[in-house]
């Protein structure tokens, strides 16, 4: 999903016609072509592209962006994969790694079929957009890691039930530091992804019609009930420590409740947190 809508908007940054890019694949030297958008031929899907090999391969290789003007007669790469670059008929290649924690997770191509060099604004656009991606491998592993934290075991009736004692705090951590990651991702699909796996974690996935919190209201509550202060809630979420005390003041009068603690205590009656 990450690759395929990175391509659309590496098409509309730079106004290249033709982007395509893969996922390096797990346990394995080489990127597979997945995703293909601008192109007139299939002969690039699915290619397998080694690292060190062409284009791709060098920018796995050295972990940075690599081009040429020329694909064909370029004497900065190798040749493995001429056949199908030239049925495509594409000359003028970028290719941008994705390098999540120093390990190259993707390569993003975007591409001309004219022999002309590729400007610094193109080069830029494309590694922006790659950015972008890396952001958003960063943020599902993460997420996946605080999941794998939790360790809840899994109820009868589908509710992860945490154990006692440090578990069930583990669990409070994982809730409010995934609820902090969502607001960071751009993709609202990926972010929504995220917000139903912060769901996994709350007794109740569909939380009590009597009250209804805002997000923001919940990422603070969150924050509190892993034991942190309105500032460091404000650092966590990206906000000021006034418009924490704001959204917590809001939430409380929802509750029906005076201090932090009881705002807490309500809000995991009501199913808003673990």
């Amino acid at each position: 999903m990450e690759i395929r809508g990175a391509l659309a908007r590496l098409r509309r940054a730079t106004g290249l016609p033709v982007a395509f890019g893969g996922l390096v694949e797990p346990g394995r030297r080489h990127v597979r072509i997945s995703e293909l958008s601008g192109t007139f031929t299939p002969a690039l899907s699915s290619l397998a592209v080694t690292s060190g090999n062409g284009l791709g391969g060098k920018a796995v290789a050295l972990a940075r962006p690599c081009a040429v003007t020329d694909y064909s007669v370029s004497r900065q790469i190798s040749h493995e994969y001429d056949v199908p670059v030239a049925a495509e008929g594409l000359r003028a290649v970028v290719a941008v790694p994705v390098v999540v924690r120093r390990r190259v997770r993707a390569v993003l191509y975007g591409a001309l079929r004219t022999a002309v060099p590729l400007g610094d604004r193109t080069l830029g656009e494309t590694v922006q957009v790659a950015r972008d991606v890396e952001q958003a491998l960063l943020v599902r592993q993460e997420a996946a890691e605080l999941l794998a934290a939790a360790g809840p075991e899994p109820g009868a009736d589908g509710w992860r039930e945490p154990g006692a004692g440090d578990q069930r705090e583990r669990v409070r951590e994982a809730h409010a530091a995934l609820r902090a990651l969502a607001p960071r991702i751009a993709d609202p699909a990926l972010r929504a992804e995220l917000l139903e796996a912060c769901a996994l974690l709350t007794a109740r996935q569909t939380p009590s019609g009597a009250v209804r919190l805002a997000p923001r209201e919940v990422d603070v509550l969150a924050c509190v009930a892993a034991g942190a202060t309105n500032a460091a809630a404000a650092v966590r979420l990206g906000l000021t420590a006034e418009t924490v005390k704001a959204y917590l003041r809001s939430a409380m009068r929802k509750l029906g409740t005076r201090t932090r603690g009881e705002a807490v205590v309500a809000a995991r009656r009501a199913g808003w947190l673990p």
